[in-house]
């Protein structure tokens, strides 16, 4: 068994209040959720209005299946238009871990 995290650090663009901020993240969170059935919610830096930090689980038998939809996740978030992906750190954890 294995497991597969990424956290991303994001800067909103035009985004000046926490309730904007909310209309950004939540689709990033759902269409994740939905396009790759990961676990993904917003794990960080919620009273800051134009930060967010987004976390992201997935479990796998098999180690080359889980890296393949982490590269996908990362790809869809960097593509956003309306955010800046300022890092992404991954994790992948076996069970000898």
């Amino acid at each position: 068994m294995y497991v597969g995290t990424l956290s991303f650090d994001l800067l909103l663009g035009d985004v000046h209040s926490l309730k904007e901020k909310r209309s950004v993240v939540r689709p990033i969170v759902a269409e994740l959720q939905r396009k790759f059935a990961v676990s993904a919610a917003e794990v960080g830096d919620q009273d800051l209005h134009r930060r967010a930090r987004i976390g992201v689980a997935l479990v796998s038998g098999d180690v080359r299946f889980l890296s393949d939809v982490l590269d996908r996740c990362e790809r869809l978030v960097a593509a956003r238009p309306e955010v800046e992906l300022l890092s992404v750190r991954r994790r992948l954890h076996g069970d000898e871990d």
